[in-house]
């Protein structure tokens, strides 16, 4: 599977889009896509992170992992996001979260774990320099769950619009991954690679990798 150099910046993708303009747009959004499943995300994810680990979690929108899974587990948690709307929010709830555009080339704050959720397509068509930052970055492993059954592939022309529309990042906007894709991008990795699985109804894909300070 060959990627090609992605775009220098996805900035005004996010500005475009109007589910990262709001909060609570957003948190709509996410539920109309994964329906009774959408809780099992952020749930299994958490049960990947040991308690009282350091956490990075790269564009944590507002941060419903924390929130929904890792608060409770004592964890030292950092979200980082490009929304400043996002980051904002949280710093009012007490959540340390930093503006940060993931697309440009500075190394990622060291954590324990880094965590990414349904944002890798943001970066595609190459996807890997940001992956090979989270991996620099990780102690101990990362963990990437992102979708590889979309809303925009629906035979249902309408639906797919939506899906599209409420997405979109960057200035071509429509990639997303499937399984084969994902699994691709990811057996280039495959010496790092702990787990591999599907989330509950099917929509998204775990990964599970050591880190690149893991063990040095």
């Amino acid at each position: 599977m060959k990627f090609e150099p992605a775009p220098a910046a996805y900035a005004q993708g996010v500005g475009e889009s109007f589910v990262y303009r709001s909060e609570a747009v957003y948190a709509l959004t996410m539920r109309a896509l994964y329906g009774r499943h959408y809780g099992a995300r952020d749930r299994v994810v958490a049960e990947l992170v040991p308690p009282g680990a350091e956490v990075l979690d790269v564009c944590c929108g507002p941060a419903t992992l924390y929130r929904r899974g890792l608060r409770e587990k004592g964890v030292r948690y950092r979200g980082l996001d490009l929304n400043p709307r996002f980051v904002a929010r949280l710093g009012a709830l007490g959540i340390r979260a930093d503006v940060w555009d993931a697309s440009e080339p500075a190394a990622l704050p060291p954590a324990d774990i880094v965590t990414m959720q349904a944002s890798l397509y943001h970066f595609l068509p190459d996807p890997r320099p940001v992956l090979e930052r989270m991996l620099a970055a990780a102690r101990d492993r990362v963990i990437v769950s992102e979708p590889v059954r979309n809303l925009s592939d629906s035979r249902f022309a309408p639906l797919a619009a939506i899906g599209r529309q409420a997405t979109r990042v960057g200035a071509g906007g429509a990639q997303r991954f499937d399984e084969p894709r994902l699994d691709a991008l990811m057996d280039g990795y495959s010496d790092a690679v702990r787990e591999r699985f599907l989330l509950p109804g099917g929509r998204e894909k775990i990964y599970v990798l050591r880190g690149s300070r893991a063990d040095s």
